[in-house]
């Protein structure tokens, strides 16, 4: 039957049933398909590298090697400096629980005064419980960055699924020039180059606006006086890679340790009054100058992406999701009959 004379209905029947199969394959697959979107972005970041390097008369493997080892020292060194300020940041902490203590003891007494309620924390925490947990938080970062791959053999398949994306870039072009057979060769490959310097612009935009914000951010806590300014500074930083949760996830931990060890409430409501400034800046000037409309999705099917991303893979889906809508807006984009979900996917013209 031609695919004109299936009835609408049953196009979107057929459609919803693939996105059920497809979540179902994701769930299953989640070890392997997680290490293969990471790869597969990283490695479109390092296409222009490559073939920059191929110009100069580099063999394709061993740009693809020096691309790879220098994406890999890039994340090495962030891994290292985010858990090298994890431990200087938890060290800080012990003198912390006296406050927090005194605080804990302050709501218990006015549970008891006001509602009549023991809530049983007037003794506060037990201190060396506390520092102990703390002084583990490197491990709980390494458990962290390893649970968002997938597991140790995602890390170790990251790097391998980058070098043969690499090496075989233009043959995974014409397979998919082959699937739309129909359409003018060219174009086809044309579209597939317009896709990846979507991802290429996405990524680099996004990457921009970090370094931006974790000047920002920490200059701001420098000016305040809130110690360990530049953990404080990178970490919001990189949680904003996470749309519209992230920028509150990065604010709340910075204010909470102004609040526990500075006197005065000035300090924990001038890191949300700092924060709430830099935000507005990234999302009225940095975002729309630097990433642009490269992903142009719409706040709705983002923000379901974010819940359905992190409902299937965790962190690492939340982080994945806006690049592969995106792949998906133009994949749809090239056939008549799939042309609505594109538009389903895009930004109304009458909102920007």
């Amino acid at each position: 039957m031609k695919q004109s004379e299936i009835p609408s209905y049953l196009q979107v029947l057929i459609i919803l049933l693939l996105i059920i199969v497809v979540v179902f394959i994701m769930i299953l697959g989640r070890s392997l398909l997680i290490p293969l979107f990471i790869g597969g972005y990283i490695a479109m970041l390092m296409i222009p590298v490559c073939n920059w390097m191929e110009t100069k008369k580099i063999p394709r493997t061993l740009s693809a090697v020096i691309a790879l080892l220098s994406s890999i020292t890039v994340i090495i060194g962030l891994v290292v400096l985010v858990i090298l300020q994890v431990k200087n940041f938890s060290r800080d902490f012990e003198d912390v629980t006296d406050r927090l203590n005194n605080y804990l003891a302050d709501v218990d007494r006015i549970a008891t005064d006001t509602f009549g309620a023991d809530l049983g924390i007037k003794d506060g925490v037990d201190k060396s419980q506390l520092f102990e947990l703390l002084e583990s938080n490197s491990e709980t970062v390494s458990n962290f960055l390893l649970g968002t791959i997938g597991s140790l053999s995602g890390v170790i398949l990251v790097p391998v699924f980058i070098f043969f994306m690499l090496i075989y870039r233009d043959h995974l072009a014409d397979f998919v020039a082959k699937i739309f057979s129909e359409h003018d060769n060219e174009n086809v490959k044309s579209t597939i180059r317009s896709m990846r310097k979507v991802v290429q612009y996405y990524i680099l935009g996004v990457l921009k606006v970090m370094a931006i914000l974790a000047v920002l951010n920490t200059a701001a806590l420098y000016a305040i006086g809130v110690k360990h300014a530049l953990f404080f500074g990178l970490f919001a930083a990189l949680l904003n890679i996470i749309p519209y949760l992230g920028p509150f996830l990065g604010a709340i931990l910075p204010f909470i340790f102004a609040f526990l060890t500075m006197d005065g409430l000035f300090y924990p409501f001038a890191v949300v009054a700092s924060f709430t400034i830099i935000q507005l800046i990234e999302s009225n000037v940095l975002t729309p100058k630097i990433v642009g409309s490269n992903v142009n999705l719409n706040a709705l099917v983002t923000f379901l992406g974010l819940l359905i991303g992190g409902a299937i893979w965790g962190v690492a889906g939340m982080i994945l999701i806006i690049p592969s809508l995106a792949i998906m807006k133009r994949i749809f984009e090239l056939k008549d009959s799939t042309k609505p979900y594109s538009f389903l996917l895009g930004e109304e013209s009458n909102l920007k």
